[in-house]
């Protein structure tokens, strides 16, 4: 592509509303347009880097077995209530009703619509395993996209479902998409790491992200330094460290706390250490009331507590709420004489001689023990695990860094079969419910990701295997003959060997052509000028690392071509 004839509109200054790197030199390089807000425009410069990804994908895809397809984006409510997602979904599932007042939804996901034409078109265990997949944008009505691509409400996905005839053979798929994962991100260019993840609204029996390790990243990633343990905070589960057991369970006594609420100046005041404080925290959990028991020094995962409870919506409660539920003022709850739910982190539960709110303002009570001084509905791993926990797993050191949620496998089992009703005859004729998975890229967010991984001040910069342009040739002669001829011969020679190549030939200044090519990451700049007259040579500079080199025309290509081969993840053999 010629610069001067392409839709490359680059940005000087920092667009207002860029809050992470990736969202900001997008922009700026003319990746993408905003429409409205969580939606954008793919500008040329942007599909290209996304057609990388989708190209790379539909290999690994097509490589591990399974078939191409498309599904519609509209789908129609009553799949979605077959299931009892329609509600349970929230309002991220964007609902409407059509002219006929047929009410649909635009998918955010397909298990629905695939289980459907599987239930219809295959019947038999001969025909199985399947695994469908399909590249096609989905909607989530975010309540705050942000982030450009990261988080937005429109964004281009893959999603592949397999269905089989048995645990065993879900399970063999399953692993069969992780790995076909692991080459995709590799080949991308990507630091990742694969983590034990929350199922969450999808559903399943266990599951694993692969996430982009980021500074920008929305996630925690928990890991092991000693084992190959890895898991997001939501499911990284906390090992009880053993504590030792006091003979003596002292008295129950009520003490004054005149104004102190807040769990710091409780314990500043009291002259304790938070560790011996357990807070009373209120949620509501689908509209009803559930106390939660925490140490004062730790923090809820909310979506250990929403598993705990079954529930679809958690959320914590209004001062006014835990007013009119309890009739205590916030910062003196505590679980003793307490008649709503409660719950209790196993860590809670260990606990003995312990300080909590008085159930009456200005008060607190110490010397608390679970079992004799109150009861609890239920313990459970409730809390975020912490850098100085143990692993889970080893009991070796711990990790935390942030991470870029780019791709998501699931073991679903027969929860969308059943309800459902897809079936499949067995070999002995009887009907069976398949037994399903589920696999999800952001393509989209792949490509964010892969900024947010790698620029600097000037720019972007590509891996070469997303990169839109491989090699980016500056013409800084145009009215010069041989400088011009010699450019020309490069685009020509390079496009004859298929190597994306943008040629800026462009009359502008050479600064702005040196910025630009650095804003717009291309991995090689090959710069045709002044140097070619005066010495012969010509300048090559790898973007990655700044490292520059001169040579003769006739070795530019070569060069090139070995410089690509070394910097570009090679393919993994066939299996």
């Amino acid at each position: 592509m010629r610069y001067s004839q392409a839709l490359l509109p680059t940005l000087k200054e920092i667009p207002a509303e860029a809050e992470v790197a990736s969202h900001r030199l997008m922009l700026r390089a003319g990746f993408m347009r905003k429409l409205t807000a969580g939606i954008y425009s793919y500008l040329p410069y942007g599909l290209a880097a996304i057609r990388k990804v989708e190209n790379i994908v539909r290999e690994e895809m097509n490589r591990a077995g399974a078939q191409e397809l498309l599904l519609p984006m509209v789908q129609p409510a009553d799949l979605w209530i077959e299931t009892g997602r329609y509600e349970k979904y929230g309002p991220e599932l964007l609902r409407f009703f059509d002219r006929h007042e047929r009410e649909s939804c635009l998918g955010p996901t397909h298990e629905e619509v695939i289980t459907d034409i599987v239930r219809k078109d295959v019947h038999s265990y001969r025909d199985l395993p399947v695994n469908l997949y399909q590249i096609q944008t989905k909607f989530r009505d975010e309540i705050r996209p942000r982030f450009g691509l990261m988080r937005g409400r429109e964004f281009i996905m893959k999603d592949a479902y397999s269905f089989d005839v048995s645990n065993e053979a879900a399970e063999a798929s399953y692993w069969k998409m992780y790995e076909a994962y692991k080459r995709i991100f590799t080949r991308c260019g990507l630091k990742f790491r694969a983590v034990q993840a929350d199922s969450g609204t999808i559903g399943g029996s266990f599951s694993h992200e692969f996430m982009v390790l980021a500074e920008t990243g929305e996630d925690t990633v928990v890991f092991c330094q000693d084992c190959d343990y890895a898991a997001n905070m939501e499911k990284a589960a906390v090992s009880l460290r053993k504590q030792e057991k006091i003979e003596r369970l002292e008295q129950l006594e009520k003490i004054q706390t005149p104004g102190k609420r807040k769990v710091d100046t409780v314990c500043e005041f009291l002259k304790i250490a938070p560790s011996q404080l357990v807070k009373t925290l209120v949620f509501m959990a689908d509209d009803q009331p559930v106390a939660v028991l925490l140490r004062g020094d730790r923090q809820l995962e909310e979506v250990k507590l929403k598993n705990l409870l079954g529930a679809a919506d958690v959320e914590i409660a209004e001062s006014s709420q835990v007013y009119d539920i309890t009739k205590v003022p916030t910062g003196y709850l505590g679980p003793v004489g307490l008649t709503i739910k409660i719950v209790a982190d196993l860590e809670v539960a260990a606990m003995q001689n312990f300080y909590v709110g008085g159930n009456e303002k200005n008060y607190h009570m110490k010397n608390v023990n679970l079992g004799r001084d109150f009861q609890v509905d239920a313990t459970a791993d409730l809390r975020q695990i912490t850098r100085s926990d143990p692993c889970p797993e080893c009991g070796g050191k711990l990790k935390l860094t942030e991470g870029i949620e780019v791709g998501h496998v699931f073991k679903l089992g027969t929860g969308y079969s059943e309800s459902m009703e897809a079936t499949f005859q067995d070999s002995d004729g009887q009907d069976k419910f398949f037994v399903m998975g589920c696999y999800g890229i952001g393509i989209s967010r792949v490509v964010a990701a892969a900024i947010e991984q790698n620029y600097d001040a000037d720019g972007i910069i590509f891996p070469v295997p997303l990169a839109p342009y491989t090699v980016i040739i500056l013409n800084l002669g145009l009215k010069d003959e041989k400088i011009t001829a010699a450019a020309e011969h490069l685009y020509r020679e390079l496009q004859r060997q298929e190597i994306d190549v943008l040629l800026d030939d462009r009359d502008e200044r050479p600064g702005s052509k040196f910025k630009d090519a650095d804003l717009l990451g291309i991995p090689f700049r090959v710069v045709v000028g002044k140097s070619l007259l005066n010495s012969g040579l010509i300048e090559m500079r790898i973007r990655k690392n700044g490292a520059v080199e001169e040579m003769t025309p006739d070795k530019v290509i070569p060069a090139l071509l070995s410089k690509i081969a070394d910097e570009s993840t090679e393919k993994t053999d066939d299996p």
